[in-house]
C-alpha cells in the first residue's frame, strides 16, 4: 500500500509566518506611538524620519551580514540569534528617555530584525519544490501583514493603560514565546521524523539536489553575486519597491491624523483595515502564479506576468487624497488596495532569488536586495521629512504626501521593466 504523502512542510511555513508576525509587529509600534511620543520629546517631522533612517541604515548593514551568516550556520540558529537579538533590542526602546536613545535603539533592532527574511527565504528554498514557494512566500509574509494589524489593534491602548514603554516590552516578549515553538519544531527535512518519503520526494521534485546543499555546491562571494544579472535584477527591484512599504508602514498613522485628525486609538480600525487588505494581497499574490504554472505556463512567465498584475494595481494610489477628501475610507480603501499590491509583489519578488539561485546561495542574495530596499527606504524616508517639514510650514502638507503617493504608484512598474530588460527568462544560475 502507498503510503500519502505528509505536509510538515505548511507546519513550517506556519513557524515562519509567526516570526514575521512578531517582527513586523515590534518595527511597527513606534508609529502608532509618534504623536504621544512627538509630544514627550519635541520631535519634528526630520526628527521623526531621523528616528526611522537609523533603523533602516542598520538594517541595511544588518542584511548584508545576516544573509552570509545565515548561509554559514544555518537556517535553525540563524532564525534564532537573529529573534533573540530584536526582541532585546525592542524592549531597548522602553529604557532610553531621549531622542538620540530612541535612535540608538532602532539601529539595534535594525541589525537583528535584517535576518528574518533572510531566513524566512531560505527555509522556504529548502523545504519547498519551486512552484509551490510562491505561494508559500505569500503566507510566510503576509505575517507582515498580520503583525502591522495587530499592532493599532493593541499598541495604542496598552499606551493609554499601562504607558508607552509597556507598548514595546510586552510586543517583544512574544519573540522568547515563538523560540520555543522553533527549536521544537524545526529540522533538517531530510532527517526530520515527521517528514515521510514522499514529502521529502516532492519537496525535491524540480531538482536533482538532495534536501541540504550538497558539499559540492559552493557558496558564491558578495563580488560573486554582484557578477550576475539575476542578482542586480533583484536588488534593483527591492531598491524601488520596498521603500514603498516603509512609507506605508512609518507614515500611514500620520498621514490619517493630519488629513483627518485621526490618532491614539481611533486609528486602530483604518490601519488594521489597510494591512488586512494586504494581507489578503500577500496570499493571493502566492496563489496566481501558481494557477498559472498549473496551467502549464513556465514559472518565468508565470511568475513575470503576476508581478506586472501586481504594478498596475498599485497605480491607482495616486488618487488617494482626492478620493479621502470625499470620505476617509475611501482613501483608507485605496491605500489598502496598494499595500495589498506590495505584497503580492513581495511574495513574488522573493522567489525569483530560489528560482535563479543556488540554495547554497539563497539568503546572501536576498541579503543583498534587502539592504537595496533598506537603502531606498533611507532615501523616502529623508525625502517624507523634508517635505513634510517643508509643507507644514507653508500649512500645506497634504501637498507633500500628494508627491509620495505619486511615487507610491509608479514604482512598481519602473521595477518590473528593469528586472525584464535585466532578465527577460529568469534564468537559473548553475555553479
Amino acid at each position: 500500500m502507498t503510503n500519502s504523502k505528509s505536509n510538515y512542510r505548511w507546519t513550517i511555513c506556519g513557524l515562519i509566518f509567526f516570526a514575521t508576525t512578531i517582527n513586523y509587529l515590534d518595527r511597527a509600534v513606534i508609529s502608532l506611538l509618534k504623536g504621544p511620543l512627538e509630544k514627550e520629546f519635541n520631535w519634528t517631522e526630520s526628527d521623526y524620519a531621523n528616528i526611522v533612517i537609523a533603523f533602516q541604515l542598520s538594517y541595511a548593514v544588518g542584511l548584508l551580514l545576516m544573509g552570509p551568516l545565515v548561509d554559514k550556520i544555518g537556517t535553525r540558529m540563524g532564525y534564532a540569534l537573529a529573534i533573540v537579538g530584536w526582541s532585546i533590542a525592542a524592549v531597548g526602546h522602553a529604557l532610553v528617555s531621549s531622542t538620540l536613545g530612541f535612535i540608538m535603539a532602532r539601529a539595534a533592532l535594525g541589525i537583528t530584525e535584517a535576518g528574518n527574511f533572510p531566513a524566512a527565504i531560505k527555509t522556504v528554498a529548502e523545504w519547498f519544490p519551486k512552484k509551490e514557494r510562491a505561494l508559500a512566500t505569500g503566507i510566510f509574509n503576509s505575517g507582515a501583514n498580520v503583525g502591522a494589524i495587530l499592532a493599532p489593534l493593541t499598541v495604542p491602548y496598552i499606551a493609554v493603560e499601562w504607558g508607552w514603554q509597556w507598548a514595546f516590552i510586552l510586543t517583544a516578549a512574544t519573540g522568547l514565546i515563538w523560540l520555543f515553538f522553533w527549536f521544537k519544531g524545526y529540522g533538517n527535512p531530510a532527517t526530520h521524523p515527521k517528514v515521510n518519503k514522499e514529502e521529502l520526494a516532492f519537496i525535491n521534485s524540480d531538482t536533482i539536489e538532495t534536501a541540504v546543499d550538497t558539499p559540492k555546491e559552493p557558496t558564491l562571494s558578495w563580488f560573486s553575486l554582484l557578477g550576475f544579472r539575476q542578482t542586480w535584477a533583484f536588488v534593483m527591484g527591492k531598491f524601488l519597491t520596498d521603500p514603498i512599504w516603509w512609507f506605508y508602514l512609518f507614515w500611514l498613522p500620520s498621514f490619517l491624523k493630519a488629513e483627518y485628525q485621526t490618532e491614539n486609538t481611533a486609528m486602530a480600525l483604518p490601519v488594521a483595515l489597510v494591512y488586512l487588505m494586504s494581507t489578503v494581497g500577500s496570499v493571493l499574490g502566492g496563489w496566481l502564479p501558481l494557477r498559472f504554472i498549473k496551467s502549464g505556463w513556465p514559472v518565468f512567465r508565470s511568475r513575470k506576468t503576476a508581478m506586472f498584475i501586481y504594478a498596475l494595481c498599485a497605480l491607482p494610489v495616486m488618487s488617494a487624497q482626492w478620493l479621502g477628501s470625499i470620505n476617509m475610507w475611501y482613501a483608507v480603501l485605496i491605500i489598502g488596495l496598494a499595500a495589498a499590491a506590495h505584497q503580492a509583489w513581495s511574495a513574488n519578488i522573493f522567489t525569483t532569488v530560489s528560482d535563479m539561485f543556488p540554495k547554497s546561495s539563497v539568503a546572501s542574495v536576498t541579503g543583498l536586495g534587502g539592504m537595496a530596499g533598506a537603502i531606498g527606504g533611507i532615501l523616502i524616508a529623508k525625502m517624507a521629512g523634508l517635505l513634510f517639514d517643508h509643507y507644514k510650514a507653508l500649512g500645506k502638507i497634504e501637498v507633500g504626501y500628494f508627491i509620495l503617493f505619486i511615487v507610491c504608484a509608479v514604482a512598481y512598474l519602473v521595477a518590473w521593466c528593469i528586472m525584464h530588460v535585466l532578465v527577460p527568462r529568469m534564468k537559473e544560475i548553475k555553479v
